[in-house]
């Protein structure tokens, strides 16, 4: 049996519950306060939640795990498809890699192979440009591979290259191994892997090289027309020159191809015609413009262009005068020059002595044979410094001017003839000064 009492603790009704239990003579009684109450209550509700928990778990756990391995299953595959792109992609870029760096050694090679080709062409153009300057002719504007060699070319912003922009990217295609790709494709999402292929740099690279070395050829070969034009020139100018003067070029001079021997004897198996660029057909041209030139140079200095006795005055020109013995007109066939007793004489052109010796008139006369029929002779010499057969060139000495034979004083009487009959010298003056500048 229960019952209630109620009872005042510090001015508050408070209400409990007694429990009386007896067993014969042994009577207990409890009392059941309101805390123990809730206490009990709670401990049952945390008993029947846990129970409901413990039946759930049991009841879903199946359902729990299967959904955590289809989840796991799920990421597994995704791993795996990524796994799988990410390897197709490194397999590309590998693969590109590989022809990027066989495209890049190609480029290279071919550029190589230009700059030998240029190399090649200076070393064969050293010869034709000593004799270009040898003959008179302006060689300093080429300054293609000495000045401006292939490795100094600047690369800048991938517009201007250079060989060495090559070697540097070349070797980056050698040094990038699939590891390092690797590497970089963990960490980037597929869509953000670099995509920018090493030949499409070396494309741009080859392109401004070889634009620059096809410039570095066409400066070459402008200079070599150019060379090839002023040596067809001054051959024409001085051939114009002698023909005005009198004298004309053989018909061999006109053409460089022919046989300098004159022999048309020819023959031997026909063969296919050899294949020649425009450089060496360039070089021929200009080789063969300076073979004329030397030859018809070699051809005017034999003529009496030269002054037989450089800055003496002129006393009596060529043509009719008063002669100084008689009194009365008379043809004067040379010109004379003051000269002292002793002065240098000089050869006007290269040629044979034909005559050496006392000659009339002339008193002591040298007189040269300069081919083609043009003659001249040196008079009223006081010595002879040649003797008949010698052969002389322009501006050598051949005797001492003086005041020998038919002569009113020191001087030289000079003469030019032309198969026999005496001309003005000074046609072959004036001409040699115009030729100062091309011989």
């Amino acid at each position: 049996m229960s019952r209630v009492r109620a009872n005042r603790i510090f001015g508050k009704r408070r209400e409990s519950h007694v429990l009386i239990l007896a067993s014969g003579e042994n009577v207990r009684h409890m009392t059941i306060r309101p805390w123990m109450a809730a206490l009990a209550v709670s401990l049952f509700g945390l008993f029947t939640i846990g129970y409901l928990t413990a039946t759930a778990y049991l009841v879903l756990r199946d359902d729990l795990i299967g959904a955590s391995m289809a989840r796991q299953a799920r990421m597994q595959h995704e791993y795996e498809d990524r796994i799988a792109a990410l390897r197709a992609q490194l397999d590309r870029i590998t693969s590109r890699q590989l022809l990027d760096q066989q495209v890049v050694e190609d480029k290279v090679e071919k550029l190589m192979e230009q700059q030998l080709a240029l190399t090649n062409r200076h070393g064969k153009l050293g010869s034709v440009l000593e004799r270009a300057e040898n003959s008179g002719l302006d060689t300093n504007s080429l300054d293609t591979t000495e000045e401006r060699p292939l490795g100094t070319i600047d690369a800048e912003s991938d517009d201007r290259a250079s060989l060495d922009s090559f070697d540097v990217l070349l070797g980056k295609a050698r040094s990038m191994e699939p590891v390092q790709k690797t590497r970089a494709l963990a960490f980037a999402p597929v869509g953000d892997v670099e995509t920018a292929s090493i030949a499409d740099r070396a494309d741009r690279l080859f392109s401004t090289v070889t634009l620059s070395l096809k410039g570095i050829e066409q400066e070459q070969l402008a200079h070599i027309r150019g060379l090839t034009q002023s040596a067809e020139d001054r051959a024409r100018d001085i051939g114009v020159i002698l023909t005005k003067t009198g004298v004309t070029l053989p018909r061999k001079l006109a053409d460089i191809s022919a046989d300098k021997t004159d022999d048309n004897a020819m023959g031997g198996p026909y063969l296919a015609p050899v294949q020649t660029t425009e450089f060496e057909s360039s070089i021929s041209d200009l080789d063969s413009a300076l073979d004329r030139l030397e030859r018809v140079k070699a051809f005017a200095v034999k003529f009496p262009f030269a002054n037989p006795a450089p800055n003496r005055k002129i006393t009596s020109l060529f043509g009719n005068r008063i002669d100084p013995f008689f009194g009365k007109l008379a043809l004067h066939a040379g010109i004379d020059f003051r000269q002292k007793t002793g002065s240098r004489v000089k050869a006007t052109g290269t040629g044979v002595v034909i005559h050496a010796g006392t000659a009339g008139g002339y008193g002591i006369m040298v007189e040269i044979d300069h081919g083609n029929g043009i003659t001249t002779r040196y008079g009223h010499l006081s010595k002879v410094l040649v003797k008949e057969g010698d052969t002389v060139g322009a501006g050598d000495l051949i005797a001492l001017s003086g005041s020998t034979g038919r002569s009113t004083g020191p001087h030289l009487h000079y003469e030019v003839r032309r198969d026999g009959k005496a001309i003005d010298p000074m046609r072959f003056l004036n001409a040699g000064l115009k030729l100062t500048s091309y011989l």
